[in-house]
This record gives C-alpha cells, structure tokens and sequence, in this order.
C-alpha cells in the first residue's frame, strides 16, 4: 500500500459568526471541529500522516484545547501562509517520499470514512480524485449586463478531501500564485492534468456560518 498523508488546513477565522474564536476551535458536540475532522481521517487510516497547517498564532490555543479534551491523534503541526495556497504548500515541503496526499478542509467535520476511502481508491486509478455533488437550485450567471439561467446539470458543487499522487501534487505547487486557484483541483487544472470527478456527500458540509454549525449539530444527533 502507498503511503498515505493528509493535509488538513484550519487557517480560518470566527468573523461571518461574528464570533472572536476562530471556527475551526468552535464546538461541536462537546468538541472542538478541528476534532471530530481529524479523528474522521485517523478512523480511516490510524497510519495515516496527518499534517495540520495552522496560523502561528493559533498553535498555542491549539495545544491547550489538546491538553484539555486529552486528544492524542498523532499529528505534526505546520505553520500557515497568507493564503491557502501557501498554506497547502507549506504542508507539502513536508512531504520527502511518494505516496497519496489528500488535502482537506479543517471545518467539514461531517465527512465519512467511506468518502475518505472512495477518494483515495480513486486517486489510485487515476492520479486525483475530486469529490462534488449536484445543485439542486436554479443557477443564473452575474453579466456585466444582466444575468443569465445556466443548466444546473452542467454545474457540480465541489468538496473536499481532495486526493492526488504527491508527485503531481508537489509539481503542480511549483506555479506562482493565481487567484484563480480556490482549491487544489484549479491548482493541478492549471499545470495541465485532468480532473477526475467523483460522488461526493451532502452532508459533507464546510462550516462557515453559525447555520453551518447548527445544521452540522442537527446531523451529528443521528449519527
């Protein structure tokens, strides 16, 4: 079996909650986010090497909130850039060996190891995997003149863990910085690989606003 790593990036802030805390310390079922998402990979994988990229000034917090929920989950923790591309970066200069790397969002706690399996299996066969769901809405594109309906068939929400070979991971990290780049699959698209695109889960939400937080309590109460 390749070895197998996962970036989880927490650089992100309380500000739409309109809280101080940042979102990924905020609790979640008598726990931290940050948690309940890094212990969904370990349960997946208890070998697999977690790299947790942090803002400097959120390691201190970070090792308090271990020390007081006594969470053990082996991780090595790297510091943050000011964007997420950095970030990720930062996680990969890391990495010396060849394996699968899978790069996650730090607030979608509600992810399932069955997700998480299917990612990496897909990214065996072909290079990346890339999780998204369908749109359920009507969806109308802004025009510098009006608006216009698109065809929500032609449209996928896209989620992480998102899964690729270090190698292709590593030398697509190698072009500067776009803002074109939202998240790594925009990042491989660019230097040239196909993205492959794969059933992901509803439930799999990225918390960003109180609602979020609410909903994914709601969820958690069934699980």
């Amino acid at each position: 079996m390749e070895k197998q790593f996962v970036i989880i990036v927490a650089g992100g802030s309380g500000l739409r909650m309109g809280v101080s805390i940042p979102k990924q310390f905020l609790n979640l079922k008598k726990k931290p986010v940050l948690m309940h998402t890094i212990s969904k990979f370990y349960k997946y994988n208890s070998k697999l090497n977690i790299i947790l990229v942090l803002p400097n000034e959120h390691f201190s917090t970070w090792e308090s909130l271990c020390e007081k929920y006594k969470f053990h989950v082996k991780h090595k923790i790297v510091a943050g850039g000011s964007t997420r591309y950095q970030s990720v970066k930062n996680g990969l200069a890391t990495m010396n060996s060849q394996g699968l790397v899978a790069v996650h969002d730090g607030v979608r706690p509600l992810i399932s190891v069955e997700l998480i399996e299917n990612c990496f299996n897909e990214a065996i066969k072909n290079g990346n995997a890339i999780p998204c769901i369908e749109v359920n809405e009507t969806v109308r594109e802004i025009l510098p003149k009006g608006n216009r309906q698109l065809n929500r068939n032609n449209i996928k929400l896209i989620q992480t863990p998102q899964v690729f070979t270090l190698e292709i991971l590593k030398k697509a990290y190698e072009l500067p910085f776009s803002k074109e780049f939202t998240d790594d699959a925009s990042v491989i698209e660019k230097a040239g690989y196909k993205i492959n695109l794969i059933n992901g889960e509803k439930q799999n939400i990225k918390i960003t606003t109180e609602l979020d937080l609410k909903m994914a309590e709601c969820l958690l109460i069934n699980k």
